[in-house]
């Protein structure tokens, strides 16, 4: 398991941008359609994820080999619902015993044809 990512939910991406971007320097990494940006941080392979998403809670994002094997292999965490597809992979999340979300992604159909 591997942190990727911190994923902030933000209600606005320019505002957001002009932040952490504009304001405090971070480079953009990738985009994602338009309401996803991901964020190189200084000294860090960790990048921040800024995604418009009015119900999402902030939290890391863990990169593990599949999604399907973390669920079978942890059936007591607190999971927000089935796992689902996201571009090159699969994604769950679950809440930790304080209410942190927490989030596991894998990149299994990266090289899918």
């Amino acid at each position: 398991m591997k942190l990727e990512l911190v994923y902030l939910p933000v209600a606005k991406l320019d505002e957001a941008l002009a932040l952490y971007r504009d304001e405090l320097g971070l480079s953009e990494a990738w985009r994602e359609g338009e309401t996803t940006v991901g964020l190189d941080v200084p000294d860090s392979d960790v990048k921040l994820m800024l995604d418009v998403d009015s119900n999402a809670r902030p939290g890391p994002m863990f990169v593990v080999p599949s999604v399907a094997v973390f669920r079978t292999d942890h059936p007591s965490l607190s999971y927000d619902g089935e796992a689902f597809e996201i571009p090159d992979g699969w994604m769950t999340s679950f809440t930790d015993p304080w209410g942190n979300a927490v989030y596991i992604m894998d990149q299994s159909t990266a090289d899918a044809p």
